[in-house]
C-alpha cells in the first residue's frame, strides 16, 4: 500500500495533526492519575518531585522516539536487534505484553471506569458495570483500529482535541479557586528527603518510555501514509512532531502535579490518582463535573488504547505472520478485556515489578540506540551494557513484588544481596552497573577496532 502513496511536503497543519496524534497515543490512563497522585504524595515538595517525574515521563519517552528515528527503526524489534534476533523477539514480546494486554491496555479501560463511571453505580453493580463497559470500550478500540491509515485522523483530529478542551475546562476552574497553596501542604516522609528520586520512579508507571519504543511502528506508519516514505525524512518528521507533543505533555504533567498538591488543602491522601481526580472534580463542578470527567477520561484512555492495540497487532503480524493484522488485533483486544476485569488496584500492584525490570533495560537500549552512530551499532557494546543492567533489574523486580513474593525466602535473600549495591535504597541500583558496562563495552569495541588489520592502498590495488 505504501508504494501507492504520493510523496509530498508536509504543511504546518500536517505537523499539528501528527503532533496531536503522538500526544494522544502517549497520554492515557496513567498519565492522568499518576502525576495527580504524585502531587499528593509530594505536597510542598511537588516541584522537585515534578522534575524527577519529567525525566522518566517526558524526557525518556522523547528519547525513545528519537531512538527510533536515529536507528531508522520501525518498531521495538529493531531497537533490540543489535543483540541478536532472539533477544529482539523476546524483548519485543515482553514490551508489548507489558504495555499491552497484561497491564497497560487493560488499565485504559479500568481507569476510564474507575474515575469516570464508577461513581454512577452502587457497589452492588460495580463488577457487572465494569464487565459491560470494558466490552464496549475494547469493541470500540477494535473498530477504530481496523483501518491503519485512518488512525491518525481519528485520534489526532477528533478524539485528542476533545480531550484537551475538557482538560482545559477542569484546569481553569480548579486554578481559579485553589484548595490550598501548594507550598504549605504536607509531604509524605519519602518525599521530604528524596523527592526527585521518588518522582523519577513514579514516572515508570506511565509506561511511556516502553510505549515510545512500541508505538514507533504506529507513528512511522502514520508518517509514511502522509507521504513521507523516505526513512531519513520520516525520521526527521517524527522527531520534530515528537518534540512538540512531549513538551506539551510535560506542561500538563506539571499542572496535574500542582493540582494534586493543592488538593491536600481539603482532601486526604488518596489510594490512587483516580480517587483524587473524582474528589477534585466533584468538589468544583458536582454531578456535571463528574459527567465531564467521564467523557474526558474515556476519551484520553480510548486514544491510548487504539495506539497500543494497533502497535501490538502491527508488530506481531510482522514477526508472527500466521495471524493477520486483524487477527492479532482481535486477540489483543479480547485479552485486554479479560485482564481489565481483574481491577485497577491489582493491575497496578502486579505491573510495578515488571516495570522495575523492563525500564532499566529500556533506558539502556534507548541511550545505546541514540549513541549507536558513534560505535556503528557494535553488538559488543550492547552486550556489556545489557548484561550489567539485567542483574540489578532482576533484584529491583523482586523487591517490588507484593509481599507474597518479595517476603519469600528467595525474596529476602535477594534483598540482602541488593542492600550492598550502590543506590539500592533509591531503586536506582542498575545505574552504576550500566555505566560500568558502558565503559567495558566501549573499551572492548576500541580494542577490536585497533586489532583490525589495516590495508594499504597498494595492497588494496
Amino acid at each position: 500500500m505504501l508504494n501507492k502513496i504520493q510523496k509530498r511536503n508536509l504543511t504546518k497543519r500536517d505537523y499539528l495533526t501528527l503532533s496531536s496524534m503522538i500526544f494522544a497515543l502517549f497520554f492515557g490512563a496513567g498519565n492522568l492519575i499518576f502525576p495527580l497522585h504524585l502531587g499528593q504524595l509530594a505536597g510542598s515538595h511537588w516541584g522537585v518531585a515534578a522534575l524527577g517525574f519529567l525525566v522518566t515521563a517526558v524526557l525518556l519517552p522523547l528519547l525513545s522516539v528519537l531512538a527510533v528515528c536515529v536507528t531508522k527503526s520501525k518498531g521495538v524489534y529493531d531497537i533490540g536487534k543489535p543483540l541478536g534476533a532472539t533477544f529482539a523477539i523476546v524483548f519485543m514480546v515482553l514490551i508489548h505484553f507489558t504495555i499491552g494486554p497484561f497491564f497497560g491496555t487493560p488499565r485504559t479501560a479500568t481507569v476510564s471506569f474507575t474515575v469516570g463511571l464508577a461513581p454512577f453505580f452502587s457497589a452492588r453493580y460495580q463488577t457487572l458495570a465494569l464487565l459491560v463497559f470494558s466490552a464496549a470500550f475494547f469493541g470500540l478500540a477494535y473498530y477504530l483500529s481496523l483501518e491503519q491509515h485512518k488512525i491518525m485522523a481519528r485520534v489526532g483530529k477528533l478524539l485528542n482535541p476533545l480531550f484537551l478542551l475538557l482538560l482545559v475546562v477542569i484546569f481553569f476552574v480548579a486554578f481559579s479557586s485553589p484548595l490550598a497553596s501548594a507550598g504549605n501542604t504536607a509531604a509524605t516522609a519519602a518525599y521530604q528527603t528524596a523527592g526527585f528520586t521518588n518522582g523519577f520512579l513514579q514516572g515508570y508507571n506511565t509506561m511511556d518510555a516502553l510505549a515510545g519504543l512500541a508505538l514507533g511502528v504506529t507513528i512511522v506508519t502514520a508518517v509514511n501514509f502522509m507521504g513521507q516514505t523516505d526513512p531519513n525524512k520520516a525520521a526527521w518528521v517524527t522527531a520534530r512532531a515528537g518534540l512538540f507533543s512531549m513538551s506539551f505533555e510535560g506542561v500538563i504533567y506539571v499542572l496535574l502535579i500542582l493540582l494534586g498538591s493543592q488538593s491536600l488543602g481539603l482532601f486526604k491522601l488518596s489510594d490512587n490518582g483516580g480517587v483524587a481526580f473524582n474528589q477534585i472534580v466533584n468538589h468544583y463542578m458536582g454531578a456535571f463535573g463528574q459527567a465531564v470527567l467521564a467523557v474526558l477520561i474515556i476519551t484520553t484512555c480510548l486514544t491510548t488504547a487504539i495506539g497500543l492495540v494497533a502497535a501490538f497487532a502491527q508488530d506481531f503480524h510482522k514477526h508472527f505472520s500466521f495471524l493477520s493484522y486483524k487477527g492479532w488485533l482481535r486477540l489483543t483486544c479480547l485479552a485486554s478485556f479479560l485482564t481489565a476485569n481483574v481491577g485497577l488496584n491489582q493491575i497496578i500492584a502486579w505491573s510495578t515489578p515488571v516495570l522495575m525490570f523492563l525500564y532499566p533495560l529500556a533506558m539502556a537500549l534507548i541511550f545505546l540506540s541514540i549513541l549507536s552512530p558513534l560505535f556503528h551499532k557494535a553488538a559488543v557494546v550492547y552486550r556489556w551494557v545489557v548484561v550489567f543492567t539485567v542483574v540489578p533489574a532482576l533484584f529491583d523486580m523482586m523487591a517490588a513484588f507484593p509481599a507474597a513474593v518479595s517476603q519469600s525466602a528467595l525474596g529476602r535473600a535477594m534483598a540482602h544481596v541488593q542492600s550492598f549495591m550502590p543506590l539500592a535504597a533509591s531503586g536506582m541500583d542498575w545505574l552504576v552497573p550500566a555505566l560500568v558496562g558502558a565503559v567495558f563495552g566501549t573499551l572492548h569495541y576500541l580494542m577490536l577496532q585497533h586489532s583490525k588489520p589495516t590495508v594499504s592502498a597498494s595492497e588494496h590495488n
